[in-house]
């Protein structure tokens, strides 16, 4: 199979053309640098428009039906897809009413990450492939939801989650970042439910279970996304607003009211928003992630309806993706980064409009405390090349380059050259880097030229990025931040671990004159920050204490949960394992789930509970999540 690879790789080498310095919508996409993430021989034939037609069978928990692919042809007689866990029943050349049967085949054996090479003969003429299939319970992208694990715990639930690399796992595709197409589909669902895309969508259930859908704007295909349930939508304004299931959608539309005002922010920012409506969909716990920035539907997990508007800031996140990552895409996995650094920075951006700069700076300093301790594992580990920003991932899975590097490293890269350059010069280089390379897909080098010439150059600016992407760690220039409640919060950690009795209203704080703790004065970034300046390890009495004034085991914000039950594990304060079961049987938020169970695993006294939940609760895990915590848990061995 690695031959394979090596002379997919070679013939895109051969035929891609040089790369062209402006882009538009217009535009061929560059197809040089694919890399062995992928099969798909897109240098020679490519897809630019795919139609889907599929009955989703909740019974069978299956897809079914035909995707129609849409060509460009170079004069090649073969195309290749990407596929993984499908079942293949023929494929055909031609347009719908005059399709001629074709030779395929599967070729290789199924690599664990890539899957396998769907080989299709073709003519040199050929504009049009049909391939009929239907998915299997290996089609990881799928997470099928018995009524259990929904709010209505009367009707069952699909959503799909394709990045990095699981769109062929329910779609036979080319699955490359780099190379972005249209879409339209015909969807079949039961009747009492209803179907909503990365696509325009209904605002309401039709008595026939049968929907249609438009992605007008060319999008990577890891951004293909599809969700079936019981759904009503909430209208926030007259581009924005919320679907879920009835039982979510008060405490969603007041949780979330504040997404129109981040859209002007946005707009005002960088640019008008491309993608006409943006809309939430709060799935299921058990979502992997917090929020995927899926094109004019943003999924959502339920964790973030903390109750006080707390956690938005990770809408304003999957917002900002609309420009980068979404406008402006990684062309491979090794970029990442240019999707999340930019990301990143753009949200903390929008979060400064809504809730000031105090605010925004103590969202950013939490990340940045995440990023220290993730780059102190990852520089130890055995991949220290993590560390920097443009990564390396052959013969890796791409998720592996999912850390806070790409993210926050890459945020505080544009912190750090917003420093040295002024905040007005650094809106008019990103403004114009959008515009620039909008409907595009770019790699490190793009953004290095352009930053160049349209930054450094033209102001004449000294700033060393090359130790920024192309080394590991964070480079001594970077942006300081800093937060007199955060430094207070530390100082009462510190003084709370020596046995001062921090409760008292008689104590006096060197750094704040707030002194004594209490659980409403305080925002979820300050006891965020208390929590992880404690003790890795803490006395029973202790961690009593701390639960019997602040009430942490019991507070339901998952952020809080979270930061408190990795003290909880670590201490062995037996009367918080109930709460962290509990919040194992329900989320499926890998950012928490994961390392839960590797700090339970990584204790004698809790290795055991971690091995038992686990197996458990995967079921109700997405495989993102599941097959994370599997191999982090040595099961396989």
């Amino acid at each position: 199979m690695r031959l394979l690879r090596g002379i997919l790789l070679l013939q895109v080498m051969l035929s891609a053309c040089q790369h062209e310095t402006n882009k538009d919508i217009a535009q061929e996409p560059n197809l040089m640098s694919i890399e062995n993430h992928s099969y798909a021989n897109v240098a020679d034939i490519h897809t630019t428009h795919l139609h889907l037609d599929l009955t989703v069978n909740f019974q069978n928990k299956q897809l079914k039906g035909v995707v129609r692919h849409e060509m460009k042809n170079s004069g090649t007689k073969e195309a290749i897809f990407d596929v993984s866990g499908l079942k293949i029943n023929k494929v055909t050349l031609g347009i719908k009413t005059k399709e001629l049967n074709t030779k395929y085949e599967l070729r290789g054996a199924k690599d664990p990450v890539l899957g396998q090479a769907l080989w299709v003969e073709i003519t040199p003429e050929t504009k049009q492939v049909n391939i009929y299939y239907e998915t299997t319970e290996k089609s990881e992208a799928l997470d099928w939801l018995d009524s259990a694990l929904t709010s209505s715990k009367s009707k069952p639930f699909l959503y799909t989650q394709g990045q990095a690399i699981l769109t062929r796992t329910w779609i036979p595709i080319q699955d490359v970042p780099s190379n972005r197409i249209t879409y339209s589909a015909e969807l079949k669902v039961p009747k009492d439910l209803m179907a909503v895309m990365s696509a325009s969508n209904p605002k309401e259930k039709n008595s026939l279970g049968e929907y249609q859908f438009e992605m007008k704007q060319p999008i990577p295909c890891y951004l293909i996304a599809l969700a079936v349930g019981d759904l009503v939508y909430g209208e926030l304004s007259h581009n924005t607003g919320v679907y879920c299931e009835p039982e979510l959608l008060k405490e969603s539309m007041y949780e979330f009211v504040d997404l129109p005002d981040m859209m002007n922010a946005a707009e005002k920012l960088y640019g008008s928003y491309a993608w006409d409506q943006y809309d939430l969909l709060i799935l299921p716990y058990s979502f992997p992630f917090g929020g995927m920035e899926n094109p004019r539907l943003t999924f959502a997990n339920p964790t973030l309806i903390a109750g006080d508007r707390s956690l938005v800031s990770v809408i304003a996140h999957e917002l900002a993706h609309s420009w980068s990552g979404n406008l402006v895409t990684n062309e491979t996995w090794n970029d990442f980064w240019l999707n999340e650094g930019f990301t990143v920075y753009f949200e903390n951006r929008i979060m400064e409009e809504i809730i000031g700069k105090k605010g925004a700076d103590n969202l950013a300093l939490v990340e940045f405390f995440e990023l220290e301790e993730e780059m102190e594992r990852i520089i130890e580990g055995t991949h220290p090349e993590d560390g920097h920003l443009f990564l390396d991932l052959k013969d890796r899975n791409p998720d592996d380059g999912m850390t806070d590097v790409a993210y926050v490293k890459g945020a505080f890269f544009l912190k750090t050259l917003e420093a040295a350059v002024g905040r007005e010069k650094m809106d008019n280089f990103l403004e114009g880097y959008f515009d620039h390379f909008k409907f595009t897909s770019v790699n490190t080098a793009d953004f290095v030229d352009y930053l160049n010439q349209e930054l450094l150059e033209k102001y004449n600016i000294d700033f060393n990025y090359k130790e920024w992407i192309y080394d590991k760690g964070i480079p001594e220039n970077c942006h300081k931040i800093e937060s007199n409640s955060f430094k207070h919060m530390e100082d009462m950690a510190k003084r709370f671990s020596q046995g001062e009795d921090i409760f008292s209203n008689e104590i006096k704080s060197p750094v704040n004159k707030r002194a004594s703790l209490k659980r409403e004065m305080h925002s979820v970034q300050e006891w965020l920050t208390f929590i992880r300046f404690l003790p890795s390890v803490l006395s029973e009495q202790q961690m009593t204490t701390l639960d019997e004034n602040l009430k942490f085991t019991a507070w339901t914000n998952a952020e809080i949960q979270f930061e408190w039950f990795m003290k909880a594990i670590s201490s062995d304060y037996s009367a918080a394992y109930p709460a962290i079961e509990s919040f194992l049987s329900k989320v499926g938020r890998r950012k928490f789930i994961l390392p839960l169970y590797k700090q339970l695993y990584s204790y004698k006294h809790s290795k055991k509970m971690a091995l038992d939940w686990f197996e458990e609760f995967k079921d109700n895990y997405h495989a993102v999540s599941s097959n994370s915590i599997d191999a982090a848990l040595e099961i396989r061995k």
